[in-house]
């Protein structure tokens, strides 16, 4: 099976990658750096033959809303098309769980036009919403820095390792499309300030840290529906306590 990796170079497209090379697959991992931009165009059609199927982990390098919009946009639109020239027959895009219910989000509004670019084309595809990663509970508790202490939402939250985000990819991938939509979150539930304080201590970073019912992420209110599947979802394996162990 050929697997075109978008964005094949980062955190995720990495260790998908290595996954599925490890599976015995054919790999490609695309990005800027290797000539192809799904934004411009610019590869598509080179890198896409002959490829079964097309696993979308890309991210904007702005977060400004109206370029992480077109940013996620403008791409989806490009692979979907060049997919379908191609003849790819399973497109797999990485999303974010609560992309649907937390609007004031400019990050997540482009994803979910992302989202909406992906289910009108005519591949056949799959949708897996993550939540955050470990890997980044340190910059977003940086970001709620003040005073000597950081101040973050209390809402409910669920990360996980980015290790099982590209290990549930690798699965679905190879898989038969789901023409829909999975949740994808970490094995342990509890405050967003407590996942924030544990990687804190650990890193050997003393600022308390506090949870604060109006404290907003990324500029907007959250509460405990909003970052945490509300149904089924699929669990990762790794605890923090794990992760942390491992860092």
């Amino acid at each position: 099976m050929k697997v075109v990796v978008i964005g094949g170079t980062g955190l995720i497209g990495s260790k998908l990658v290595a996954k599925l090379n490890q599976q015995g697959h054919e790999v490609i991992a695309a990005s800027p750096k290797s000539g192809v931009n799904a934004v411009t165009g610019e590869g598509l059609t080179t890198v896409l033959a002959g490829a079964d199927v097309v696993v979308d982990v890309a991210n904007s390098p702005s977060w400004e809303p109206a370029a992480v919009l077109e940013f996620f946009e403008r791409s989806s639109k490009n692979l979907v098309a060049a997919e379908a020239k191609a003849g790819v027959k399973h497109h797999v895009a990485l999303s974010i769980v609560g992309t649907d219910r937390s609007p004031d989000i400019a990050y997540f509004r482009a994803k979910l036009a992302q989202e909406t670019v992906v289910k009108a084309s005519s591949i056949p595809y799959s949708i897996v919403r993550a939540t955050q990663f470990f890997e980044f509970l340190g910059a977003i508790g940086e970001a709620g820095a003040s005073d000597g202490k950081i101040v973050v939402p209390s809402a409910l939250f669920q990360p996980l390792a980015s290790n099982d985000v590209a290990d549930c990819l690798a699965e679905v991938a190879t898989g038969r499309p789901l023409n829909g939509t999975i949740d994808l979150a970490g094995p342990e539930k509890a405050p967003f300030n407590e996942f924030v304080a544990r990687r804190l201590k650990a890193a050997g970073d003393g600022r308390p840290v506090v949870g604060d019912r109006k404290a907003q992420y990324y500029g907007a209110a959250i509460d405990d529906t909003s970052l945490i599947p509300l149904g089924e979802a699929r669990l990762g394996k790794t605890t923090l306590a794990t992760w942390l162990a491992s860092v």
